[in-house]
């Protein structure tokens, strides 16, 4: 309870109970609370929060389920030797073009979660995956990547991305990644000497 409440459970003005707090006479342990005065023993602080890693795995169709599986256990592996106590699990086919993996959602929105653990960056955003991690860390959360050098150069990772989302609004989602695909193929092939 507050001085002023102490002091009126006991009796005596307000005005003097400041007083014996200011010359250190009060009779009963005190804090400072803020501007307030507490009277009482401080409540022990909250407990640290419980770490709560959940791994994330994601493919985009239902043909590579199978891959589903390995990518959970290599994730899964990786993260039991960095010592981190996996609680969840959480996998989902679909794409992550549009930006609404619900499961993935759903982990940014619990609070509880303290760090995702996904294999790439592109398993749960395909642009703006920085704006993801910016926003988590600024509640205390993160997102851990196994290997976050899925492309080594820089330029051509940003070029497949955007020419898959303009690929993707002019074909739809599927049609629109495997244009992207055979693009960059092409592109990257070596010209015959």
């Amino acid at each position: 309870m507050n001085l002023k409440e102490w002091a009126a459970s006991q009796g005596i003005a307000y005005v003097t109970a400041r007083r014996q707090y200011a010359a250190g006479t009060l009779p009963v342990p005190t804090y400072r609370l803020g501007r307030l005065i507490m009277v009482g023993e401080p409540l022990p602080a909250a407990s640290a929060r419980v770490e709560r890693v959940v791994v994330y795995a994601r493919v985009s169709s239902v043909d590579q389920r199978a891959d589903l599986d390995r990518q959970v256990a290599r994730v899964v592996t990786w993260a039991t030797g960095q010592s981190l106590p996996v609680s969840q699990v959480v996998t989902e086919v679909g794409s992550a073009l549009n930006g609404q993996g619900k499961k993935f959602l759903a982990l940014l929105r619990d609070p509880a979660v303290t760090t995702i653990v996904v294999e790439h960056r592109d398993r749960f955003a395909r642009f703006g995956a920085e704006y993801v991690e910016a926003a988590l860390a600024a509640q205390g959360r993160k997102v851990l990547v196994v290997d976050p050098a899925e492309v080594d150069d820089d330029l051509v990772r940003d070029v497949t991305e955007i020419l898959t989302s303009l690929c993707a609004r002019l074909y739809g989602g599927r049609a629109g990644a495997d244009r992207a695909r055979r693009a960059v193929e092409v592109v990257t092939k070596d010209p015959p000497l």
